[in-house]
């Protein structure tokens, strides 16, 4: 553990890339682990205060695990853009819990996070304990897509971090504009990185083709099948205020088809709320300690 409060490990995926990932708290944590799963072109560091929060809390300590994927922070970029792919993810995903000797967690899941974790409701059911979703959920809001696809690959180069963080400012004011100038620089050294002394951004820019082969005019799929795969946990739906991505009818029905699902608007957020704040925080582990206890019971 360096003074960050993490270990950064690597995990060799299937085809032999390198994935990073962000391991806080003790690795012997009898509490029952945290597993954190990002935006699309999002990295481990969005849940750094979070983590640090649940891995040394002082009553009970537990191990968190937050994911680059492949193509984005330190994990390798892919020679082939096509497998920056939710299947693919989803593979790397349990390799990494493989890897990691974590056979079930509480699984907090923003955007792309949460539809990763829905795959995995699927695919290995009993490894999934609870479930935070970030402003997503089974119905996805074109508009939020096609606002995320006008960026992701296409944000001009900062020369330094507080230019990046009023280059995200201009962008995103409407989706939060209570943020401070403190805290559009986090979102701006969370979004760019210091690459050969030329700041760039934290993910491969090739991302974009998967978003521009979506095609935004044909209906998307709906996912209520997975979300009801969760049923038997205990679940904690939050949605920005101002989310393009999530709509609130989306956001009830979720609290109407499952038997625990806490709901939670942000207000002056926008895609996706920021999850560091003591509000959220405690919000989030009182998700945990109640997973823990359905799990232990």
């Amino acid at each position: 553990m360096t003074d960050t409060g993490f270990t950064s490990r690597f995990v060799t995926a299937r085809d032999g890339l390198k994935l990073h990932l962000r391991d806080y708290g003790p690795l012997a944590a009898t509490a029952l682990p945290v597993v954190c799963l990002p935006g699309l072109a999002r990295t481990a560091a969005d849940f750094h205060e979070l983590a640090l929060a649940l891995a040394q809390d002082e009553t009970k300590p537990r191990r968190v695990l937050a994911l680059d994927y492949r193509g984005r922070g330190l994990s390798e970029y892919d020679r082939d853009w096509k497998n920056y792919d939710i299947r693919v993810e989803l593979d790397d995903l349990m390799q990494v819990l493989v890897a990691t000797g974590i056979d079930e967690a509480v699984f907090v899941g923003t955007s792309r996070g949460g539809l990763l974790t829905m795959a995995l409701a699927v695919a290995r059911p009993a490894t999934i304990r609870g479930v935070v979703f970030n402003d997503v959920g089974p119905v996805i809001d074109a508009r939020g897509l096609l606002r995320i696809r006008g960026y992701v690959g296409k944000l001009p180069a900062p020369r330094s971090f507080s230019e990046g963080a009023e280059i995200l400012k201009r962008l995103s004011d409407q989706q939060f504009p209570a943020l401070g100038d403190a805290e559009w620089e986090v979102m701006a050294r969370r979004t760019w990185t210091d690459r050969d002394g030329s700041l760039k951004p934290d993910y491969d820019i090739r991302l974009l083709k998967g978003l521009e082969a979506l095609d935004l005019e044909a209906p998307l799929p709906v996912l209520w099948v997975y979300f009801d795969a969760l049923k038997a946990v205990p679940m904690l739906a939050i949605r920005g205020g101002n989310s393009d991505l999530l709509e609130d009818k989306t956001l009830l029905e979720m609290a109407e088809r499952h038997p625990d699902c806490e709901i939670y608007t942000a207000p002056g957020q926008g895609h996706a709320p920021l999850l560091g704040s003591k509000d959220m925080i405690r919000r989030i582990a009182k998700l945990v300690a109640r997973a823990e206890r359905r799990a232990a019971g």
